[in-house]
């Protein structure tokens, strides 16, 4: 039987709590842990962004951990402040070893809100909390996985018939890969993501949150890049958990969809998964209705729904970072204009508060 749980709020730069052992070791053993529960994720944002983490943790009477919710700390002049579980994540929320657990995860995690004055929890993933202040929200936002087949022909075959005949196309462009953790690797890869995400009017992370998760992630990420002789064209960095690859960063420069560079990319990708022993592909979450949903449906992917989960403290509004909103159109397009050193040197300062 569980004693009560506590909130333990120890945050970190360094070291999150006294005993950062038991942190790793629940995440280990716990079946629904994703890379976003992990101290690796939560240490490399918090030391990339400068977002201080926070714990929330239960542990029974003889003291060993039944629950935890990392969240960030969230600061921005032009988004306001969140608790965010996880940062930077598109996972993460509420993990615990049964409902009573997480109930009072979520508790802990408004008292939190509540002490630091923060206005807002948002978790991506996770148990749904019920309670007072909390809210959910779907049809937003939809999750893409699937099986890995036994080889390329297999995998091939997964296709569906259209989107399989432009992947053909690819393999036989003359299009090379590589892929490494290299400073050239990282260089290349961040490169083509900032032209990337310039390209849609949205702002680039920091190049430090990429190299912060290389790092802690060692053999569990690394970097795949498609080019056109010499020159890199399309390029994604991914992480590996538990049998599962996820293209996490990726983007393309203007001529990748000529060339079918993303094609390749991504076919590709699930070959060198495979290698890696991985059995899942994890295409990532899209936004219903926009092109990358639509993609990924190409691909054979089902759209499995997302459902988030917000407290609010009374008489707040929620965060709007939602690069579609109507609130930012305007500001979207202005972004697309701008030659790719402003939006290089702009862009972090920015994205940091988006969490």
């Amino acid at each position: 039987m569980n004693a009560p749980v506590r909130s333990v709020k120890d945050g970190f730069s360094g070291a999150p709590l006294s005993d950062a052992a038991a942190w790793d070791a629940y995440v280990a053993a716990h079946p629904d842990a994703t890379p976003f529960h992990s101290r690796a994720w939560c240490e490399a944002v918090a030391k990339a962004t400068g977002h201080r983490c926070h714990l929330v943790a239960a542990r029974n009477a003889a003291g060993i951990l039944t629950g935890i919710l990392p969240l960030h700390h969230i600061r921005s002049r032009l988004f306001g402040q969140a608790l965010v579980g996880s940062g930077f994540a598109v996972g993460g929320g509420l993990l615990a070893d049964d409902p009573a657990v997480a109930a009072t995860l979520a508790q802990g995690a408004a008292e939190m809100a509540k002490s630091l004055g923060v206005p807002s929890v948002e978790l991506r993933g996770g148990e749904l909390p019920e309670g007072e202040g909390w809210s959910c929200e779907e049809g937003v936002y939809a999750g893409f996985t699937r099986d890995l087949a036994a080889d390329d022909d297999a995998e091939l075959l997964a296709i569906p018939r259209k989107q399989r005949a432009e992947v053909r196309k690819a393999l036989e462009s003359g299009l090379t890969v590589t892929t490494g953790q290299g400073d050239a690797q990282r260089r290349d890869h961040y490169r083509i993501y900032a032209t990337s995400v310039r390209n849609l009017g949205t702002p680039v992370f920091p190049k430090a949150l990429f190299d912060a998760v290389l790092d802690a992630f060692g053999d569990d990420a690394d970097i795949l890049t498609v080019r056109e002789g010499v020159r890199p064209v399309a390029s994604v960095l991914s992480l590996y958990w538990r049998g599962t690859v996820m293209p996490y960063w990726g983007g393309g420069l203007a001529e990748a969809r000529r060339l079918r560079a993303n094609e390749l990319m991504y076919f590709a990708l699930m070959r060198h998964a495979r290698a890696k022993g991985c059995t899942r592909f994890d295409f990532g979450r899209s936004k219903v209705g926009t092109g990358p949903f639509a993609y990924k449906k190409n691909w054979g992917f089902a759209p499995q729904p997302l459902v988030y989960a917000r407290w609010l403290a009374p008489g707040e509004t929620a965060r709007d970072t939602n690069p579609n909103s109507a609130k930012y159109r305007l500001q979207v397009d202005l972004w697309k204009k701008l030659p790719l050193w402003a939006a290089n040197r702009l862009g972090p300062l920015i994205a940091r508060g988006l969490g």
